[in-house]
């Protein structure tokens, strides 16, 4: 019975000690005191933060601006003289090369002076060759074959006048393009200045925009030109081939064109686009994340983590993203700069980094 007792009071002497150590391990048996002494001696908790370590890397200086769609060439079609159409000889939105007559206004008048004047001039031209070959022979005087050389120009003069006349009554296409809407019908009476049809040639277009003035002298010749409109998902690409050669006074700013080849007919003149410009490009830039620059009277700063610790840099800065800010002076690559709980940080308080990244401008 004795060795019983024994055995009992073995296992439940063993089961103490294994609670002893668990409840130790447990701070079950741990007072206030000691817990105010504990945390006493740990000191500040510290401040949990993320970080980026710098790292050299490519940096645009960009503008953005608004712009427009430009045919490359574009006229409206209107007539010359007063008349009425006789013939329409093209077909709304189609091609039409230079040169091709598109539109006549009744020029019967003019066809029978024409008549009228070639048998003057043939005539005209007869007795001015009768004239001269007399004059060789000394058979008449000069003033004699003068008048009939004065009479020949006259009525070639004439021939000119009317040719030019009907010239006016045919409208034809000055350049290559395409043929809008027309806005006459045949056997409408027109006059001068009225307009019958649009025609633009939009192969290449051109893409024109403005630039602030303090920018003007960062715009050369060749540059190239980012944009995008409505009814392209893509970003496209222009050159600038000219500017204007002074300062809008009024908006005080550059005028500029460019140049895209449209060769698939996707852009459609008039239409609105918003430009992206590049006015210089630092390859081995030290840039932060907008939002850990802190800025101060006189300046800036950053907050850089270091053994633990949050240290205040004051910094110089440069070209300005919607993300990224180019540090001029005060960080060096290899830096890593604390990006959150900027209000919360003070220098020299303990911080512990949780989520560290290497920046990859």
């Amino acid at each position: 019975m004795s060795r019983l007792l024994k055995r009992i009071f073995s296992i439940f002497l063993v089961l103490a000690v294994l609670v002893f150590i668990a409840g130790n391990k447990a701070g079950w048996f741990e007072s206030k005191d000691g817990d105010k002494a504990a945390g006493q001696a740990s000191g500040p908790e510290a401040l949990r933060v993320n970080g980026v370590v710098l790292t050299p890397g490519g940096l645009s200086d960009l503008i953005y601006a608004t712009g427009t769609i430009l045919a490359d060439e574009q006229v409206e079609l209107s007539a010359e003289v007063s008349g009425r159409i006789t013939s329409i000889r093209f077909t709304e939105g189609t091609s039409v090369k230079k040169g091709d007559l598109l539109v006549t206004i009744n020029d019967a008048e003019l066809l029978a002076q024409q008549r009228k004047n070639n048998y003057t001039l043939r005539l005209a031209e007869e007795r001015e060759a009768r004239q001269k070959s007399l004059l060789a022979k000394e058979a008449v005087s000069q003033e004699v074959y003068d008048r009939a050389l004065t009479e020949l120009n006259t009525v070639q003069a004439e021939a000119a006048l009317i040719e030019a006349q009907l010239q006016k009554t045919r409208i034809v296409a000055p350049f290559d393009g395409t043929i809008g809407l027309r806005h006459v019908s045949e056997g409408a009476y027109v006059t001068p200045g009225q307009r019958i049809a649009g025609l633009a040639r939009t192969v290449p277009v051109k893409l024109e925009f403005t630039v602030p003035e303090r920018f003007s002298g960062s715009v050369n010749k060749g540059a190239r030109v980012k944009f995008t409109v409505e009814s392209i998902d893509s970003q496209l690409e222009a050159v600038v081939y000219a500017t204007e050669p002074k300062i809008d006074p009024v908006t005080r700013a550059l005028t500029v064109r460019a140049t895209y080849p449209n060769t698939r007919g996707e852009l459609n003149p008039g239409s609105y686009a918003r430009v992206e410009f590049k006015l210089n490009h630092l390859s081995e830039a030290i840039t932060v994340p907008a939002q850990a620059i802190v800025p101060e009277l006189g300046g800036f700063k950053v907050f850089v983590y270091r053994n633990g610790k949050a240290e205040s840099r004051n910094i110089s800065v440069g070209i300005r993203t919607n993300e990224a800010v180019q540090i001029a002076d005060g960080l060096k690559a290899g830096d890593t700069i604390i990006t959150t709980g900027i209000l919360q940080v003070r220098d020299g308080m303990p911080v512990m980094i949780d989520n560290l990244t290497i920046q990859n401008p």
